[in-house]
């Protein structure tokens, strides 16, 4: 398969379909497409991070590698006094997370297109969330890691999900390098969900 979910521009033919579910007890539609992040349904680590993260009202948030948007688009609603920037490197995902959005009638979103976390320079945020593509491999990883650390306020938290199985312990020994707390908050099926606190 020479086309990734982290390919900039993906050229495989388009397959829109429309995904019904429900997330922090609200009904949401999402809209996805060939060539982009657990096309066929809200991928089950990114519901298990949903379900644990805990986004305090009025902050600035941060999804990075948003996909199509749910884990951005639940943490808008969950905090609509706050603003999450949702970045993702596939253009094609930040079309349809730009559409989700307006569909679900969530408006404190920006959504752009940034290769990790390099079109926002300078900027803070109080929560960052991921699902990290784990298939681009593990400098990638490693890289958000870093990246959210510097763009992260003091007291500020990462949360991640991640799979025992697709390298778990060594993403938690990459966090205990960086950041000052780092504790397993939920577990669901071998995912794990994380957070680090700055």
């Amino acid at each position: 398969m020479s086309q990734h979910y982290y390919s900039q521009q993906p050229e495989v033919r388009h397959d829109r379909r429309t995904i019904q579910t429900v997330l922090r007890g609200k009904s949401f539609r999402f809209t996805s497409d060939a060539g982009v992040f657990s096309k066929g349904d809200i991928d089950y680590g990114s519901r298990v991070l949903i379900e644990a993260m805990d986004i305090p009202e009025g902050s600035s948030i941060l999804d990075v590698g948003c996909g199509y948007g749910p884990i951005g688009i639940s943490a808008a609603y969950l905090a609509p006094a706050g603003h999450v920037t949702m970045v993702d490197i596939n253009s094609r995902a930040v079309e349809l997370a730009r559409e989700n959005a307006q569909h679900n009638g969530i408006w404190n979103v920006t959504v752009m297109e940034s290769d990790v976390l390099g079109a926002l320079s300078g900027q803070k945020f109080d929560v960052i969330l991921t699902n990290p593509p784990i298939r681009a491999g593990k400098a990638v990883v490693h890289q958000i890691f870093e990246e959210a650390y510097s763009h992260l306020k003091d007291g500020g938290n990462l949360w991640i999900v991640i799979q025992k199985k697709q390298g778990a312990p060594s993403a938690v020994a990459k966090l205990e390098s960086l950041f000052s707390v780092v504790e397993e908050v939920g577990k669901d099926k071998g995912y794990r969900v994380i957070r680090a606190r700055k």
